[in-house]
């Protein structure tokens, strides 16, 4: 046995013992910081605490002045102590005084002291204290002796996060890790949520800290390993991995990283020095985590991604935890905080205890998000950051209207929060005193407000909401919330309940809509580089006949008697279109001979979401009985702008020139062809772009339920006739400096039309 390493096994041992003890938590910091200097042969050991107004309080000191504790304070930033707060780095110095940041402070006494080591009391990457230690003679610690006092930093950390700190300092105080936090991101979906945080990946919380045999631990770290980097290499040798594309880069950058030696190498010296494996792990994967959280470099930040997943899966490994997301003890008020999520992931939580989602990515066309607003879930987007500011229980407010965050909110934005959600409430009331008037405007243009559904839970608003009918009803949500594929009669009995639900209200069932980012786990599809564009909708079903033929036969026999509409998705070439009326031409063959029930009428229509469609609309609509413009996949590919990628999804407007100018090609195309021209995305959500959507000649939108009253409450207050000629009129302008957002902005302002 090495002597060098024997003073951070003895150290921890003696912080294991000290844990153990039931004394008053400030005793207990006394005690520490006396261990600690003398196990190291320090002359001076002393522990500040971050406080939550960013100022650094000395909590307990060995060597120093002891009346200065609680009193002695540097700012983030101020002073070594400071520095290494704000950088999440140590420092070792052999006459400190000598250092630019070096202040004295006079209370404390430690002018006589020229040695310094000074390291970062880190959680999960976030800086909570520093804890120093100090000597007269001029020295480097040792690289030994720095380990030791990042170990120790840890045993503290846990002690902050476990709250057992709070109250040992002056009245009023609030430590950094337990401050209110404001978060400006975007808003999603509208709605007001206050709950309880609920982490969609949740931390893996280490309990047992310290080891008691190190050649065992090590062991039981390399066996763990070992797994980990097996079940990557099975992962990448898959017949299905793609030889190149983003999804190898991630996995090779988890190899690399897995069989990185610098990796290994201070896991196994935190282990001998006294941590068990996981929590080794821990401290390893918080060090580098504050380290790179402090790089400008984008790609290494990304880098830290992949990092992170990767310990939690061999903390999962060592703690024989599967990697399931979802706490068996959910909320009822919770409040999903994620860096990002698919839209099936959102469906394995139970709606009716969520009340909100906060995404560090997401745009408002992203599929997690268009389901959140089925649910009635408001969201909110691009509040970088959140993660790593909250712990599982955590209160917490969201503004999905204004894109606000407010974690552990104090007394009085609670207080606000509670009056905005008591005026929305008074707002929602003046909606529903217009659920039973006629949606037109005032000069007498009918438009028909129908609600994108896809759940049987979705229903229920039709009614409430007094919605001419089902604009589009996803049927893939069916798909995406089963755990294998829905059988034919399943599918059926759904379809059935919709059109009963309905009544003589008409229904637009979209055929299955997956590949993308709507992945099902029951149906095997190889990794895509570029998803979006790729094997998904209409392509898929029409390889996949057996398939798309179940779907069919379940939808025109639960028709029976009544009419039915059918909507393609992702349709590229007429050619497709034709294919697609030829498999329910047979299957209506199929359900007449075997004297089946048929539908009264059938309805066949396309969306058209693929810009390729805009040169082709006549050849399309002699095809169809009706289109429907899908805004959201249309404008992404129109603009060749990622709607799921955050850095570029809110860098366009839907309300631009060439797009408006697109829509009205194909309203014209359809007024040419007598044939009826629909729109089912985002942009009627929204009572703005409603508003030039009617102006283009739109009388048939379909929305989210919640949005049916705002939009129609602006529809009573507008001349669309008016509004066409000013919109014309803008149109032709050539002043391409003048936002045409602004415009119509103005435009509902000057008329006191309510958005």
């Amino acid at each position: 046995m090495r002597s060098e390493s024997l003073g951070p096994r003895v150290l921890l041992r003696k912080m294991r013992e000290l844990m153990a003890e039931q004394i008053e938590p400030q005793a207990r910091l006394d005690e520490i910081v006396r261990q600690i200097a003398g196990t190291m042969a320090a002359e001076v050991c002393s522990l500040y605490i971050l406080r939550a107004d960013g100022v650094l309080e000395l909590y307990a000191t060995q060597g120093l002045n002891p009346k200065s504790v609680h009193l002695a304070q540097l700012q983030l930033g101020e002073g070594l102590v400071g520095t290494i707060a704000a950088t999440a780095r140590g420092l070792n110095l052999n006459d400190a005084q000598r250092h630019p940041a070096f202040t004295y402070l006079p209370e404390t006494g430690e002018e006589i002291y020229n040695s310094f080591l000074g390291v970062p009391v880190l959680r999960a990457g976030r800086t909570l204290g520093v804890l120093v230690v100090q000597n007269a003679a001029n020295r480097f610690y040792r690289e030994e002796e720095a380990e030791a006092l990042e170990t120790v930093a840890m045993v503290v950390a846990e002690m902050i996060a476990a709250g057992s700190l709070e109250g040992i300092s002056r009245p009023g105080v609030v430590l950094d890790l337990s401050r209110p936090v404001h978060l400006e991101g975007i808003g999603l979906a509208d709605g007001i949520g206050l709950g309880h945080v609920l982490l969609h990946e949740p931390r893996v919380v280490v309990t047992n800290l310290f080891n008691e045999n190190v050649e065992a631990e090590i062991e039981r770290l390399s066996a763990s390993i070992a797994s980990l980097r097996r079940a990557i290499e099975d992962m990448l040798e898959r017949r299905d991995m793609p030889a190149e594309g983003e999804h190898r880069q991630v996995l090779e950058a988890y190899r690399m990283f897995a069989h990185d030696r610098g990796w290994v190498r201070r896991l196994e010296e935190a282990v001998r020095n006294g941590l068990s494996a996981e929590a080794a792990v821990e401290k390893v994967q918080s060090d580098m985590r504050a380290r790179m959280m402090h790089m400008s470099d984008p790609f290494m930040r990304e880098r830290l991604h992949d990092f992170d997943d990767l310990a939690n899966r061999l903390l999962r490994q060592l703690m024989g935890k599967i990697a399931d997301p979802f706490e068996e003890d959910e909320r009822a008020d919770a409040i999903i905080v994620c860096r990002s999520m698919g839209a099936a992931e959102l469906l394995d939580y139970h709606p009716e205890r969520l009340r909100g989602l906060i995404l560090e990515e997401g745009a408002a066309t992203s599929h997690v998000v268009i389901v959140a607003k089925a649910l009635g879930i408001p969201v909110v987007g691009q509040a970088t950051g959140a993660v790593s500011l909250v712990e599982n229980g955590d209160p917490i407010l969201l503004d999905g209207e204004e894109g606000v965050v407010h974690i552990r909110p104090p007394v009085e934005v609670e207080k606000v929060f509670a009056e905005r959600v008591q005026f929305r409430a008074r707002r929602q009331e003046r909606y529903r005193e217009l659920r039973d008037v006629e949606a037109r405007s005032r000069d007498g243009v009918k438009i028909d407000l129908l609600m994108n559904a896809g759940l049987l839970v979705d229903l229920p608003q039709l009614d409430q909401a007094n919605a001419a009918g089902i604009g589009l009803f996803r049927t893939e949500l069916q798909f995406m919330v089963a755990s294998t594929l829905p059988r034919a009669r399943e599918q059926e009995r759904l379809y059935a309940a919709v059109l009963d639900a309905a009544g003589e209200r008409p229904v637009t069932f979209r055929t299955l809509d997956v590949g993308g980012d709507k992945m099902l786990p029951y149906l095997h599809q190889s990794p895509e580089d570029n998803p979006a564009l790729g094997y998904r909708a209409l392509r898929l079903a029409l390889d996949r006949p057996g398939l798309m033929r179940t779907q069919l036969r379940a939808l025109l026999k639960a028709a029976g008697g009544r009419d039915l509409k059918i909507m393609f998705p992702m349709v590229t070439d007429v050619a497709e279109m034709a294919r697609a009326r030829e498999l329910v031409r047979r299957e209506l063959a199929h359900l007449e001979r075997f004297g089946h029930a048929m539908p009264r009428d059938v309805k066949l229509g396309a969306m058209i979401e693929v810009p390729s469609l805009l040169f082709q609309l006549d050849e399309l609509m002699a095809l169809t009985d009706f289109v429907s413009i899908g805004s959201n996949d249309l404008f992404q590919f129109f603009s060749a702008a990622d709607r799921g990628n955050a850095s570029v999804a809110s860098r366009y407007d839907v309300l631009s020139k060439p797009f408006l100018k697109a829509l009205r090609t194909i309203v014209e195309a359809g007024e040419r062809n007598g044939v009826e021209v629909t729109l089912c995305g985002e942009m009627a959500s929204r009572p703005l772009p409603a508003m030039a959507l009617f102006a283009l000649g739109l009388r048939s939108v379909s929305m989210t339920s919640s949005a049916i009253g705002p939009v129609k409450a602006m529809l009573l207050e507008l001349d669309i006739g008016q509004l066409r000629d000013a919109l014309k009129a803008f149109m032709c302008a050539s002043d391409e400096t003048r936002s045409l957002r602004r415009f119509l902005e103005e435009y509902a302002a000057e008329r006191a039309i309510p958005l």
